[in-house]
């Protein structure tokens, strides 16, 4: 499998998994000239370009989308048209007239669209998806998941406060895909309505709650940006009540943050379960073991690889990667409005 790259921050990143899970990193691109000396050390092999449009006419299967985050639909669309499956690793659009032309671009395609979002397979979230898979906890009803950094209010201001930076430009509720993504992943659901609110109205920019009614009637909060206190699975925090029980993130320091809590209610079969659950560590083929924070990366880019060579459904389809990047145009255009609900745009219309 030939894999394109198209950015070489993250993009470099991947590129690496890539290379170690058994693909050929064929093309890469980047503006900066220093990041690509960077990159022609750990890909030899590999040929540079200044330009993205390069890859259209490079040969190759797939192409990996590392740019700024709100830069990837266009270029998705580009892919696609050539027959280039894709993988995106941001926000899989910024309003819903891409998202549109995404989804239709999509599905005229021969080739596939799969969001890489890690965090819907961090182990702490597969261990609530076999939860609930089991039946443990019963119907979803509340569902909560935190992305958080904390940062001091100086690295805060250089970050989000620099225009010159994708951090600097993007809305404040734009960056939940995180959040999003292991949410609507669990649940199987969609979200229909928005609400979204400043926690700290002297400093609006740095972090958002925003709440979301999902298609089943349950209810999810989303947490993100910098707030002090983060999980250390990777500054990922999720809890799911369902209607029979409970399974969240333990939070606590070191490894047991990948660990889950699971409690089933004694009406429901007679004795109240309640226990400390741990993942089991994943290796690579070869045995190596693969740190917990890199668990969802390798498992998007076996599930990437399997879409091109073998036909597979994405991981994390188009429709999902849209839903969950929309929540934060809506939550943007709440934002502005006093935090009223915004209803999610129907794509499908």
């Amino acid at each position: 499998m030939r894999v394109g790259v198209v950015g070489l921050r993250m993009g470099l990143h991947l590129a690496a998994w890539c290379r170690r899970l058994g693909m050929e990193v064929v093309a890469a691109c980047d503006r900066d000239p220093g990041r690509c000396a960077e990159a022609a050390e750990m890909l030899p092999g590999t040929a540079f370009f200044e330009e993205w449009t390069a890859l259209l006419d490079h040969p190759m299967d797939a192409v990996v989308l590392a740019n700024d985050f709100d830069e990837h639909a266009p270029l998705a669309i580009a892919f696609l048209d050539r027959g280039i499956h894709v993988l995106s690793e941001s926000a899989a659009c910024v309003d819903a007239r891409q998202a549109a032309e995404l989804l239709a671009a999509e599905r005229r395609s021969s080739a596939t669209y799969s969001f890489a979002e890690n965090y819907v397979f961090h182990p702490h979230v597969n261990l609530i998806r076999k939860a609930l898979a089991d039946g443990e906890i019963g119907r979803p009803t509340l569902i909560e998941a935190d992305y958080l950094h904390a940062m001091s209010p100086a690295d805060v201001t250089g970050l989000i406060g620099d225009p010159a930076h994708w951090r600097g430009r993007i809305e404040p509720t734009a960056y939940c895909t995180h959040t999003l993504s292991p949410i609507l992943s669990l649940t199987g659901e969609l979200p229909v309505e928005v609400s979204a609110y400043p926690v700290d109205t002297a400093d609006a920019r740095a972090a958002v709650v925003m709440v979301v009614r999902l298609s089943g009637g349950g209810l999810a909060i989303s947490r993100h940006g910098f707030l002090q206190g983060e999980p250390d699975s990777h500054w990922s925090w999720v809890s799911v009540r369902g209607t029979e029980g409970l399974a969240e993130s333990v939070r606590a320091p070191g490894d047991r943050a990948w660990s889950v809590r699971v409690r089933t209610e004694g009406w429901v079969g007679g004795a109240t379960v309640d226990e400390e659950r741990a993942p089991t560590p994943r290796c690579l083929a070869d045995g190596t073991p693969v740190e917990p924070k890199a668990e969802g990366t390798v498992r998007i880019l076996e599930g990437f690889r399997a879409c091109v060579e073998h036909g597979a459904q994405p991981l994390v389809p188009v429709e999902q990667a849209i839903a969950a990047s929309l929540v934060g145009v809506a939550g943007a255009r709440s934002l502005r409005e006093g935090s009223r609900p915004i209803e999610m745009p129907k794509l499908s219309e």
